[in-house]
């Protein structure tokens, strides 16, 4: 019998069915009575699930990122689509299809990958194009960026969605930047594949999609920095010529100033005409996708409206459906 994905079920409906579970809590509700909360997904998308009456021996029989056989039911709560487990019992990777639960990029990797070199080989600046060749001989980062995420949840958070965003990126500077004569456009493609450059090691993606110590402990921000610097070192040791100094502190600062706003986790405002048009072509990409995927997503799949999203603090508007 085919499975019935997240973005399939429907209120009031009865699940028996494989789910990858991540976001495990135990918690007590309001008369001490412990209860088991979790995130459940499979390619399709995620959905929050809650098992009254739970206890520590359920808890400890499964850790995030395995697959567990989940019975219960669905229901509307606060205007989103839950899951209340009746049962739950942890299953083997090898007694499913793993296909069912990795999201991935909609596009042809092997296809970006073509176009990255098209785009970086095209840079005219003859420090910043030795500088994107070291990227791209570069066997493992290369290995891990066409299967890195860009994000755990929130925007191009499938396989291949970081180089996705990369490439998206770097489309959009190459349309901008002849209606900006003043932006390096060098400059700011150079900037679109470091900014998030390190989230090859920020993020983990075998199984679930989560972060690594160093991407907890450090961030993909700083750690893009301490890469950019390994690599300059390399064009340094192979064209025999000093790195400009001057390009190596811009690229820096975009680096260190793409998130924009301090509320965001950004160490420095954009300072330069490169980094603001960066930021905000970087926020451009990453809403986009982001709101595309949570419309896809949307469990509601009867309303015109998604359920209210507490990241974005709103509901998106998906359109009449067609019975409408």
């Amino acid at each position: 019998m085919r499975r019935r994905f997240v973005s399939e079920l429907h209120e009031q409906e009865t699940v028996h069915q494989v789910f990858r579970a991540a976001e495990k809590q135990l918690r007590p509700n309001r008369n001490g009575n412990l209860y088991l909360q979790m995130e459940l997904s499979d390619r399709s998308g995620r959905i929050s699930a809650r098992m009254w009456n739970a206890g520590e021996s359920l808890y400890r029989s499964f850790e995030n990122g395995d697959y567990v056989m989940v019975e219960g039911t669905t229901q509307l709560f606060q205007g989103a689509k839950q899951l209340i487990v009746s049962r739950l019992t942890k299953v083997e990777p090898s007694e499913v299809n793993e296909d069912d639960f990795t999201p991935v990029a909609a596009v042809d990797v092997d296809k970006l990958v073509v176009r990255l070199g098209e785009i970086l080989r095209g840079v005219t600046s003859p420090p910043l194009r030795s500088l994107a060749e070291c990227f791209l001989m570069d066997e493992e980062f290369m290995r891990k960026l066409v299967r890195a995420p860009a994000g755990v949840k929130l925007h191009h958070a499938y396989l291949g969605g970081l180089l996705e965003h990369i490439v998206s990126l770097m489309e959009l500077v190459l349309r901008i930047a002849p209606c900006y004569p003043q932006l390096d456009r060098d400059l700011m493609l150079l900037g679109a594949l470091l900014h998030d450059a390190s989230k090859v090691d920020e993020l983990s993606y075998d199984r679930e999609f989560a972060y690594t110590d160093e991407g907890q402990l450090v961030g993909h921000v700083v750690m893009a920095v301490s890469l950019l610097e390994s690599k300059i070192r390399e064009v340094e040791r192979l064209t025999g010529e000093p790195f400009p100094q001057d390009t190596a502190l811009r690229l820096k600062h975009l680096i260190v100033s793409h998130h924009g706003e301090y509320e965001f986790g950004s160490p420095k405002l954009p300072m330069t005409l490169e980094a603001i048009a960066l930021y905000c072509l970087d926020n451009l990409d990453a809403k986009i996708a982001a709101f595309t995927q949570l419309m896809r997503e949307d469990p509601n799949v009867d309303s015109p409206w998604t359920s209210f999203n507490n990241n974005l603090g709103r509901k998106l508007f998906k359109g009449q459906t067609a019975e409408a």
